[in-house]
C-alpha cells in the first residue's frame, strides 16, 4: 500500500528536523500542537500551566532532537516529554488549594450534576501519580491503552493494573466504603 502524501511529508519533516532544519521542526510542532494542548489540558487544570508545559516540551524536544533514537517515534517521544513536564508542574503546584484548581461553577445550572462531576474530578486528583495519569489519559483523553503505554513507557499489563487499582480506589472514595485514605494520598493526622 503506497504511503499517503501527509505521512510522507511528516516523515520527511522529522528527518529534516533531526538534521537541524528549524523550519521542519516548526511545521511538525504546528501539526501536533492542538493534540499536545489537549493532552496538557487533560493532565493540568489551568491554561497557564498548559502553556508552560507546552513551552517546556517544545524547548526540550528541540534541544534533544539529536538524542531521538528512532525518528519514526517522534510524536510518541514528544508526548512523553509533555507528560513528564505536566508531572513536573503538578509537583510544583501541589500546595495550591483545591478552590484554585476547580473551574468556576455556573450559578444554579445543573448544580447537582456539576457537584458530582467535581467529586469525580476531585477524587481523581487525589489518586497517587501513576494512577492519576493513567485515568486521565484513558478516560478523560480517551486514548487507547497501547498509545498510553507507549507514551508513558510502561507495559499494557502495568497500565491495566494501574487502571484497576484506580477504579477500585475511586469507587471507595465516591461511595464512602472502606478507608481509601492510603490509596488516594491522604495522610493520617
Amino acid at each position: 500500500m503506497p504511503e499517503s502524501k501527509s505521512e510522507l511529508a511528516w516523515r520527511t519533516d522529522v528527518q529534516l528536523a533531526c538534521s537541524g532544519d528549524k523550519e521542519a521542526f516548526a511545521r511538525l510542532i504546528r501539526a501536533v500542537q492542538p493534540d499536545l494542548y489537549h493532552m496538557a489540558r487533560t493532565l493540568l487544570n489551568r491554561d497557564e500551566d498548559c502553556a508552560d508545559a507546552l513551552q517546556e516540551t517544545i524547548l526540550k524536544a528541540y534541544r534533544g532532537l539529536g538524542n531521538l533514537r528512532e525518528p519514526a517515534f517522534f510524536r510518541t517521544w514528544l508526548f512523553r516529554i509533555l507528560i513528564h513536564e505536566c508531572g513536573q508542574i503538578r509537583r510544583k503546584d501541589k500546595k495550591v488549594s483545591l478552590s484554585d484548581k476547580l473551574p468556576a461553577l455556573a450559578a444554579d445550572a445543573l448544580q447537582m450534576q456539576e457537584d458530582r462531576d467535581l467529586d469525580v474530578r476531585d477524587a481523581v486528583e487525589r489518586l497517587r501519580e501513576p494512577l492519576r495519569t493513567a485515568v486521565k489519559l484513558h478516560y478523560f483523553a480517551d486514548l487507547p491503552l497501547a498509545d498510553i503505554a507507549a507514551m508513558t513507557g510502561v507495559s499494557e499489563g502495568t497500565l491495566k493494573s494501574r487502571l484497576h487499582r484506580a477504579r477500585r480506589s475511586l469507587a471507595k472514595r465516591l461511595t464512602g466504603i472502606g478507608d481509601e485514605r492510603s490509596e488516594i494520598g491522604y495522610e493520617l493526622p
